[in-house]
């Protein structure tokens, strides 16, 4: 005899028991985006994480450390972020009303994430600016490590940040899933595959 289905069966218990007790800290649910599934989870003060794909053990500790370890499956919680990410992809939404959660991450960050944040539909910037903005031009390198590990991109839109040449950078979804965002937002049939020369970066 298999254990999966009394497995399967406790765990809905349990979430079930969860939800009634209001025990759960962090909601989460996947859904599906032009760039293939978005799992996105939120928390008491706004979303933690949108990940493309599945989260890593790391992704999971980091906010199992912050918020305790009710991480369960919400969908209901997870309902404004994704009607939202729904009207961005089709052209609908140009900035998102949810709030978001940074506390988990360091105050330099933070910082640079919030600097990202304010950059415009449509627009892009540079990593040396964005560090500028955060207070430490000089940190452009280390703007990009915080880029890089952005719990929450498309919300916060660190894919409208490229090199100083003009070229794409990095991005945590890939540089497909990056041009295909600065597409839809600047409303260009394709990005090219490096980026723009210094003169279009806005």
């Amino acid at each position: 005899m298999t254990l999966e289905p009394l497995m399967s069966e406790a765990r809905e218990r349990l979430i079930t028991r969860a939800r009634r007790e209001d025990l759960i800290t962090v909601g989460y649910d996947t859904m599906d985006s032009p760039l293939g599934p978005l799992w996105i989870a939120v928390g008491p003060r706004g979303v933690v994480a949108i990940h493309y794909g599945k989260p890593d053990e790391r992704e999971l500790g980091r906010i199992s450390r912050t918020y305790g370890p009710a991480v369960l499956p919400d969908r209901r919680r997870c309902d404004r972020i994704e009607i939202e990410l729904d009207q961005y992809f089709a052209g609908r939404r140009r900035a998102f009303d949810v709030h978001f959660d940074l506390t988990p991450l360091t105050p330099f960050q933070r910082s640079i994430l919030a600097a990202t944040a304010k950059v415009p539909y449509g627009e892009v910037t540079t990593y040396r600016t964005v560090a500028r903005k955060a207070g430490n031009e000089q940190a452009s390198r280390a703007a990009g490590g915080a880029l890089g590990a952005n719990p929450i991109p498309i919300v916060v839109p660190c894919h409208r940040v490229v090199a100083t040449d003009g070229s794409l950078g990095g991005y945590a979804g890939g540089l497909d899933a990056k041009r295909r965002l600065l597409a839809l937002e600047r409303g260009e049939a394709r990005v090219p595959a490096g980026g723009w020369p210094p003169a279009r970066k806005v």
